[in-house]
């Protein structure tokens, strides 16, 4: 059961001038539900992407980041779940390129044009053959209304769709932005295991768009972890349709600039939390934020550390106050020069350790009392400097282990 979250309402969720959406059941591996999808895009339109980190990425990444580096512009995406298409070398490129090229011809576009989009289980032949068959069902449904859809077509073992939109103002035109993600297990940054498209109708510069989807990413999917697991198929993507009647942005440090990146960075970040309240197995939202670093880097590391702890993940589980297992995290986070009798732990407002020990003031009732709520903070004080930096994460529950013991079945 996800955590404090709810499946979107379509009137929370803009259509996007330049984006149509069709979604369609193509039975490419269990029958009646929805698994394949895809986004037309009007010419004109700036598209960028950011991908995995894995090294043993699938070969739908592989073909996007060439697609993209070849800058012809993209005027349409096809995502399918149910298999991921990763480890299954040449034959998998192949697969992917006939899928790119099957929509390219029904739409009069290039092959290079298409980006192709994976998800489900890894080392299992792409059915390509299914996912040709059912592109016709899929154009007819296109719409710019589509979102809601679209978002239930991209789950995998996901329990809860996950979208979000919102609307800004920028030069006094009205700017729509709208996202949707995917992802609830396998979830480690660099990119989370997921996938994540936004579109906005903003007008924004192509030589933006690269710095824009990093932006977006480093400050919301790459803050997040379930357990610590990088997919062979993430990638988050980011569209402006530039129908929108204001002056093209071309930098990210100016008024409007940052208005477009504040507003969809809101978004962004709301899905990757999405993506953690709907964690395999997860009950309790936990948020992660170290203060008091020499540098964001070694912030990020005492925070991962703790995040990706399973005697952490498991304790929070059961509500269990045992928390010198968050500062041995902290000791083995790889700060070589840590001080202990400097650091101070809180769990909420609760202050459980000062200067490397106990607080004399802690109680154990207060502890527990935080760690029976459904979504608590966690704040590491390391009395080093002045930086911070923050990571959402989830408990460790019986049901993570269930789910993915029986995910191939």
């Amino acid at each position: 059961m996800a955590v404090n979250l709810s499946a979107p309402k379509p009137s929370q969720l803009f259509p996007i001038r330049g984006v149509r959406i069709g979604v369609a059941e193509a039975g490419i591996r269990k029958a009646q539900r929805k698994d394949l999808t895809v986004v037309l895009i009007d010419e004109g339109a700036c598209v960028s992407g950011v991908f995995t980190q894995n090294r043993f990425c699938a070969a739908p990444v592989q073909i996007c980041r060439e697609h993209l580096a070849m800058g012809h512009g993209i005027r349409a995406i096809v995502i399918n779940t149910g298999n991921a298409n990763a480890g299954t070398g040449e034959e998998g490129l192949l697969r992917a390129r006939n899928t790119c090229r099957a929509l390219a011809d029904k739409l009069k576009l290039k092959a290079e044009e298409v980006l192709p989009f994976s998800t489900g289980v890894i080392m299992e032949p792409l059915p390509y053959e299914r996912i040709v068959a059912g592109l016709p069902a899929a154009l007819a449904d296109a719409r710019e209304d589509n979102w809601l859809r679209a978002a239930e077509g991209i789950m995998t073992t996901d329990t809860v769709p996950k979208a979000f939109g919102k609307k800004v103002m920028i030069d006094g035109v009205e700017v729509s932005i709208t996202g949707i993600s995917k992802g609830a297990g396998m979830i480690r940054p660099n990119m989370a295991t997921m996938l994540g498209f936004m579109a906005t109708d903003a007008s924004v510069s192509q030589t933006l768009m690269k710095q824009l989807a990093c932006e977006l990413a480093e400050g919301s999917f790459n803050r997040i972890t379930v357990d610590g697991d990088t997919s062979t198929n993430d990638s988050f993507v980011v569209i402006a349709s530039n129908k929108a009647a204001h002056s093209p942005i071309e930098s990210l440090t100016t008024p409007q600039g940052q208005a477009l990146k504040s507003a969809m960075l809101e978004v962004a970040r709301q899905l990757a939390l999405a993506i953690v309240r709907d964690g395999e197995g997860a009950t309790k939202l936990i948020t992660v934020q170290v203060d008091g670093g020499k540098t964001a880097d070694e912030c990020r590391k005492v925070a991962y550390a703790i995040a990706h702890s399973p005697l952490v993940k498991t304790a929070f589980f059961a509500s269990d106050p045992n928390l010198g297992r968050i500062l041995a995290a902290v000791g083995y986070s790889g700060i070589d020069d840590l001080d202990q009798t400097a650091i101070d732990l809180y769990l909420d407002e609760v202050h459980v350790a000062r200067k490397g020990g106990r607080n004399p003031d802690y109680r154990e009732e207060d502890g527990q009392r935080v760690m029976k709520q459904s979504e608590i903070k966690v704040r590491v004080a390391l009395g080093r400097g002045a930086c911070s930096d923050t990571v959402w994460t989830c408990d460790l529950s019986h049901e993570y282990v269930s789910i993915n013991a029986d995910y191939r079945s």
